[in-house]
Order: C-alpha cells, then sequence, then structure tokens
C-alpha cells in the first residue's frame, strides 16, 4: 500500500474502525464510511480495496461534490458518441473503468436524485446504460461510499433515498476525528515532521520544543489529520533550522494584519419588503436594542441560520456565500451553538 494511504496511530477509537474496515474488506458487499473532513476516509476506502480480493483490479476515487450536477450522469456512466452537445466519442464512465474493482464515491450524499435512481439500479442489479445508448452494460464493481453529512438525517428530509442507503449501508465505518484521538496527535505530528525533514534535506528531524508540543496538544483541530499535516509541514518549512527544535506554529496561514476583510453577502432568503415598512421595521429594531452585543450575536446567528437553510446546509456552499473560508465559518457556528446540526 502506499505510504499516502497508512494510517497512523494507535489509539483504540482509530484501531477499532482499522479492525472494523479489516473485517469488512473480504467480503463483496458496498461499505460507507463517515468522517469529518481530513480524516481519513479515502485511505481507508483504499485498506478496503487493498485487503480485499480485488486488490489486483482497479480501484477508481470519485469527488461527487467536485462535480457538476448536469456531468455527474456521463462521468459515472459513460456516454455515447453523439448523446449531448460535444460528445463527439464514446467514453466509459467511472463504473466501467471500476469494473472488477472498486469505486470509491466521496461525497455521496451531494448526488443528485436522477443520479441516485441510476446508482440504485447498478448497486441492485450490476446493470448501467450509457447515456444516449440503447442497451444495459453489465459491470462488476464495489462501491464504497463516504461522507462527513449524517444520511440517515438527509433521509428524512428527503435528500437521499431510503432504499440505495439500505443497500450502501451492509457495513458502516464511522472514523472518529482528531479531537477524539488525543493520545495520536504527537504520533501523528512526528511522522509528518520526519517525512518533511527528509523532504527539506535536513539530516534529522530536531524535534518540536515543549511550547510547540503543548500547543499541538491542545489545538481543536477542525480539520483533522489533514490539517495537522499542513501545520507540522509549514512549521519546519518555515523555522528552516535543522539544529534545534521547532519553537514556532501557526495554525492559519492566512492570518496577517493586512488580511483583506470583504463584507458578508446573504442570499436572499425571503421577498423584500416594501422600503417604507422595512425602514419604519428597521427604526423600531434600533430603538428597541438595549444590549449592542447581543443583539450583534442574535443578527449573526440569524444569517448563519438563514445562509445554512438555503445552501441546504452545505458548510462549504455557505461559507462561500458569505464570503468566508470554511474553517471561519465552522467557528461561528460552534460560537452559536449551530455545530451539530449542520452538515460539511
Amino acid at each position: 500500500m502506499k505510504d499516502s494511504a497508512t494510517l497512523v496511530g494507535q489509539s483504540t477509537e482509530l484501531l477499532d474502525a482499522i479492525e472494523r474496515a479489516s473485517l469488512a474488506a473480504a467480503l463483496n458487499r458496498s461499505v460507507l464510511v463517515i468522517g469529518e473532513r481530513g480524516t481519513g476516509k479515502e485511505m481507508v476506502a483504499e485498506r478496503l480495496h487493498r485487503l480485499s480480493p480485488r486488490w489486483d483490479e482497479a480501484f477508481i476515487a470519485m469527488n461527487c461534490a467536485a462535480m457538476p450536477e448536469n456531468l455527474i450522469d456521463a462521468e459515472l456512466f459513460g456516454y455515447e458518441s453523439g448523446a449531448f452537445t460535444g460528445a463527439t466519442s464514446a467514453r466509459r464512465g467511472r463504473f466501467e473503468e471500476a469494473d472488477g474493482g472498486t469505486l470509491f464515491l466521496d461525497e455521496i450524499g451531494t448526488l443528485s436524485a436522477a443520479a441516485q435512481e441510476r446508482l440504485l439500479r447498478v448497486v441492485e442489479y450490476g446493470e448501467l446504460t450509457r447515456l444516449g445508448a440503447n442497451r444495459p452494460l453489465t459491470v462488476d464493481v464495489r462501491i464504497v461510499g463516504a461522507t462527513n453529512e449524517d444520511l440517515p438525517a438527509l433521509v428524512d428530509a428527503g435528500r437521499f433515498r431510503a432504499d440505495l442507503l439500505d443497500r450502501l449501508s451492509f457495513e458502516v465505518i464511522t472514523l472518529p476525528p482528531l479531537r477524539a484521538r488525543a493520545d495520536d496527535i504527537m504520533e501523528l505530528a512526528n511522522h509528518f515532521a520526519r517525512r518533511m525533514s527528509v523532504e527539506l534535506g535536513w539530516p534529522d528531524f530536531p524535534g518540536f520544543s515543549r511550547e510547540v508540543r503543548r500547543q499541538l496538544r491542545a489545538y481543536d483541530w477542525p480539520g483533522n489529520v489533514r490539517e495537522l499535516k499542513n501545520v507540522v509541514e509549514r512549521a519546519l518549512y518555515r523555522w528552516g533550522d535543522p539544529a534545534t527544535p521547532v519553537d514556532a506554529l501557526q495554525f492559519d496561514p492566512f492570518e496577517s494584519p493586512w488580511r483583506p476583510r470583504r463584507s458578508m453577502v446573504v442570499p436572499d432568503a425571503e421577498p423584500k419588503a416594501a422600503p417604507a415598512a422595512a425602514a419604519v421595521s428597521a427604526a423600531e429594531q434600533r430603538a428597541a436594542v438595549s444590549d449592542l452585543r447581543a443583539a450583534v450575536a442574535e443578527y449573526e446567528r440569524d444569517i448563519l441560520v438563514r445562509t445554512l437553510e438555503t445552501c441546504r446546509y452545505n458548510q462549504r456552499t455557505a461559507a462561500e456565500a458569505l464570503s468566508v473560508t470554511y474553517d471561519q465559518l465552522r467557528h461561528c457556528l460552534r460560537r452559536h451553538g449551530l455545530l451539530r446540526g449542520a452538515a460539511s
């Protein structure tokens, strides 16, 4: 297995998840891998493939959220020449490329209703039809799906098919966030630091200072292992001294006194009120304010709630709509007690 797919850590929480993945690997069943961003969902998917009887066949990965909705079908199921404008030649889809092997569908919760329906048919019957074709093709593909969303909650909200979830969830492996693996933080940090030392051409990794070790253990790691890797590698690169322990960290690479500040843009969630009525309402609200901080906090919370509703609780989309970073949005949601009910 390639090094990028190595899961580092000895915490009970991680080892339990790895053991469950190892047991499921031998069975030709669909598996769902659940976890926050940066927890290693694709690494677990690769482990499921490498330890399965399909290990010498293709492992094909596709990020469903990164694909425009109108191209999902073409990417998954392929198309024939002339199926749509620009289709000058036939093309195999990801299912055909993964035939005999494993198809990893990351961010599976973002699939459209139409794509979910077609995916269900492949899961049930092993058949698909290319766009523009008349005859179905048979494929033998093991599906591993991954998401950081609560799929049963999406089913309840009508955003994910219950029958598809039933067929994908033979086994569900939920990965612990890094904050639940406190004992693994320094092991991971040293692992990434040693690799970065080699990349920088250092004779050896000089270690971290006591203060840096304290900061690494105390941080909440909203971006999990991926964020830890970036922080550690950035620290060594900026430290630049292979002879003394690393004694400086920067968790937010955008932190700067000259960082540009953009105004928050909120999508219109409701029809606009008449100008006169809106002016009266705003004036009344200002007159009624007796606690500025509480009023500002309530206004910010209302903006977050309405934007999440407009963006169907997709945090990345909401962050873009509000012109803030994903981590800034997560910080605001946590401050207002909204993080538990919001999907990543």
